[in-house]
This record gives C-alpha cells, structure tokens and sequence, in this order.
C-alpha cells in the first residue's frame, strides 16, 4: 500500500493515552508540542508516495515479485545483492531526508521484521509456536504499510538482579501476563524506551537483552497498537516546545521522542502474541535472526549520512569565520571528512559482503560483523565530531542571541535601527532550495532562523553527490589538502 503523510495523520488520530507532564495529550498529530514530530513522519511518506520516488521505495506489481499491489520494500526480505542495494538507497533516502537526525523511522523496524520472516523457527519455543502469528504481523504490516515502533528495556530498580529478584512488590514492574483466556492474555507492566512510539500505528513489546532463566513471566513478545485499551505512552519534555526554530532548528523540528509504556491489564489476542513464557525464544528472535543486523544497517547508513551533514555543517561554519585559511584547522576539517567517509565505507561493505542464510532458503542479510563495527566505531567517533564542530563555531554559540526577534525594550544598547538577530539571520531567512529528497524541510515552521537555512545549504552540500562525502565533503577535502 502506498501511504501518504496525510493517511498516516488521520490513522494515528485515534485515541491514544499520551501524556506529557501533568497534561493529557489530546492527538499527537495536533498539540503544538507533538504536532513537529508528527508532521516529520507524514513528510517521509509524502516523500515515499511521490511518483518520482516510488520505484525506490516500492516493490511494484510486475517488477519481478510476488507482489500484488506495491509494497515497501522496508518490510521485504533480501533475496540478492540487487535487493540488498535499493534497501540501502531507501535507508539512505530517508536519512538525507532529515539529515540523520530521525533514527526510528518506519523503515526501522520494518527492515527487523523482514529478518524475522527468515528465520520463522526462532519463534518456536517450548510451550508456544508463535511462527504463523508472524506471519499474519508481516502480511499486516506491509499490506497496511504500518509504522511499527518498539519497547524492548526493562526497566529495574535493582540492575544486578533479574526482574524475579527485585526487591519488592513496588519494584515488580516488568511487563508480564496476569492472567489468561481462550481468546488472549492480559498484561500489566511498564518497558522502556519507546523511541517514536507515540507516533506509530503499533508497537512491538519484547525483551532485547538476555533474560536470566527465573524471568520466565517476563519472557514474551507481542505487537499492540497505542490506542488499545489499558495503554498509556509517558512522553519525555518536548524538544519542540521547549525550544522553537531558531534556538534549536533541527531538534525542534525533528524530534522523535521517546516514551515510557504503561500497561494496566491490557487484553492482547493470542494472534498478536509472538513469544510467551519463553527466554530463549524471547531473546532468540532478535540475535538469531538478521532482524538486528538489518536494524543496525538502517543505523549505520543513518549515521554516516548525519557525519556528511555535519562536516558540510562544519566546512560552512569555518568557511564564514575566514578560518579556512589556517593549516590546523583545515587539517581538523580533513579528519572529520576521513570520519564520514570511514563510517558509509563500513555501511557499505557491510551491503557488498552480505550474509546468505545457512538454513539454505535463499536470502541474504547485511554483514553482521561490519554492522556491530559501525555500532562501535559510532559511539567512539560521534562525541569527538560533535566536541570538534563546536570548537569550529567557538564563542559564537554562547554569544547568539537567544530568540531571533528580541523586544526591543530588553535591548536599549542596541542602536533603533538595528535588529538583536545577527545579521546573517536579519528578518526572513532566504528560502532555501533543498535537494530533491529532502522532505522534511517542508514541514519545518515557516520562519526558519538562519541556523535552517544553513543547516539546509549544509545539508544540500553534502548530499550533492554520491561519491565519496558528497559535493561539501569533496571540498572540504579539497580544503584540507590544498597546500596553498
């Protein structure tokens, strides 16, 4: 099915428990402090929908498939490297999209699930068989083209014991099944973290670390939508509402927040029950199926598109100071450049030197090892790119300031003519021209600061190209090397 941002709206205006703070939210779609979010979401769908774009993120009637009616190829498992390379464009797309600052994007989860429909017998356990209710999830979830989120922590108030060893009856707060029917169980509890599980149509509920064999009531996977019965989602602050456009640019229009998931005797039917009473199984379907190798790829291309943006970023800032000029600093520019390419060289091998099944049934997977390198390599390099490019602005982030129309009135050493917002951001910033794929500028305020527009001019730099860091890397590179 193909979605548009407007479908994908109207079908997450349904009822839902969010509350954030004191307040209950409403729609998540409507409320000032949420609607940012939403709006970032329907972009990526309008972008997916468009019919310049379909080929790439649809599998079409016709194409070779098996499919009826197009389906997103997010859901789809890989059968050949060539399924394998328009995956990665797809991720790619999505994350030049919003620069990499969206991580949970539908397509996420979607790329797990197309691992799980690989190894079906990893959701046999012992007591249950939950390989067709996989089934039926996968044909719902790509038939419907949902957004399917996920929370999968546990959370405790003692960590060095398993959740069956807290303290107390007040700590016993891991979801679990109070009782059972014919028809289902029902579920008490409360995981972590749901990253954009506001904003999606269901939410997988599941443990991803390992469970100590005294879990065994803790030990299950389900899928429920938000708006089920006895489901509350506890929002964190708002990125939005805390800071607008110009303070914060990117986080204010790009937050995908992060929930807590309460369950109060919440009915689920046994169809959407994946693992039950079952540790193994439990923890099994993630780590011994390529649903998270395929989860860490959708992150690694996610990242090394945020390092281009940054560097682009970064090769704009210097260029504006004048410090293009001094060797040192050309040279640090240099490393950063080396960073990005280093991190889409990893995402890249980890596609080229895919996996093949060992059962024989014919699909492929991304290179695990090259996938968990990513994941290393990332928490190590992110904080020193981030402490560089602030080293780069200099005094200037504390010296901004810190609304773009301050009232006159709090300004008197400010001559009459002149506006408190720096020049470079005076009045309206000029539109800017952002590359074919980026949808989610559009849903941006329409008064974006000075820091959008050249996040933007940042963003269109360092995608302009494929080859190596894109057109801004290229000539930061050039920068860094040119003797003169």
């Amino acid at each position: 099915m193909i979605r548009t941002g407007e479908q994908y709206l109207d079908e997450i205006s349904d009822g839902r428990i969010v509350w954030l703070g004191s307040e209950k939210i409403s729609s998540v779609a409507t409320t000032p402090a949420l609607l940012q979010g939403a709006r970032a979401f329907a972009a990526l769908y309008d972008q997916a929908s468009a019919a310049a774009h379909r080929q790439l993120f649809y599998a079409m009637p016709g194409d070779g498939g098996e499919a009826h009616e197009p389906e997103f190829r997010a859901f789809l498992p890989c059968k050949d490297s060539r399924d394998l390379a328009l995956k990665h464009k797809l991720h790619a797309s999505w994350s030049e999209a919003s620069f990499g600052f969206l991580g949970r994007t539908p397509d996420y989860i979607a790329a797990a699930m197309s691992g799980f429909v690989t190894t079906p017998e990893a959701f046999r356990g012992d007591t249950f068989d939950g390989r067709s209710n996989l089934q039926s999830l996968h044909l719902r979830a790509k038939t419907m083209n949902l957004f399917v989120a996920f929370t999968l922590t546990n959370i405790k108030r003692d960590r060095s014991k398993p959740l069956s060893e807290q303290n107390n009856i007040e700590s016993d707060i891991g979801i679990h099944a109070v009782r059972e029917s014919d028809a289902g169980i029902f579920v008490s509890g409360v995981k972590a973290i749901g990253t954009a599980a506001i904003y999606s149509d269901e939410i997988i509920v599941g443990s991803i670390e390992p469970l100590h064999p005294s879990d065994v009531a803790y030990a299950l996977t389900f899928c429920i939508p938000p708006s089920a019965p006895g489901v509350s989602l506890i929002s964190r602050a708002s990125y939005s509402a805390s800071a607008g456009a110009e303070d914060a640019p990117l986080s204010s229009a790009l937050d995908e927040n992060d929930a807590i998931l309460v369950m109060k005797d919440v009915f689920v039917p046994w169809e959407r029950v994946l693992t039950y009473r079952d540790t193994r199984s439990s923890f099994g379907i993630w780590w011994n199926t390529p649903a998270h190798a395929s989860m860490g790829q959708q992150a690694s291309i996610r990242f090394y598109k945020k390092l281009e943006f940054l560097a682009g970023l970064a090769y704009l800032v210097l260029r504006s100071s004048g410090s293009l000029t001094i060797p040192e600093v050309r040279g640090s520019l240099g490393r950063l450049v080396g960073y990005a390419q280093l991190a889409r060289s990893i995402a890249m091998g980890a596609k080229l030197e895919y996996e093949s099944d060992p059962e024989g049934t014919g699909h492929i997977a991304p290179n695990r090892r090259a996938t968990y390198a990513q994941r290393l390599f990332a928490s190590e390099v992110y904080p020193k790119f981030i402490h560089e490019l602030r080293m780069f602005c200099g005094g200037s982030l504390v010296t901004a300031a810190g609304k773009a129309l301050t009232p006159r009135a709090t300004t008197p050493w400010l001559p009459a003519n002149t506006n408190a917002r720096p020049r470079a951001t005076r009045g309206r910033a000029v539109p800017c021209q952002p590359a074919t794929n980026n949808a989610i500028s559009s849903s941006w305020p329409s008064e974006p600061g000075g820091l959008v527009s050249c996040a933007c001019r940042a963003a269109a730099a360092s995608r302009a190209a494929r080859s190596g860091a894109g057109r801004a890397a290229s000539a930061v590179s050039n920068a860094a090397t040119d003797p003169n």
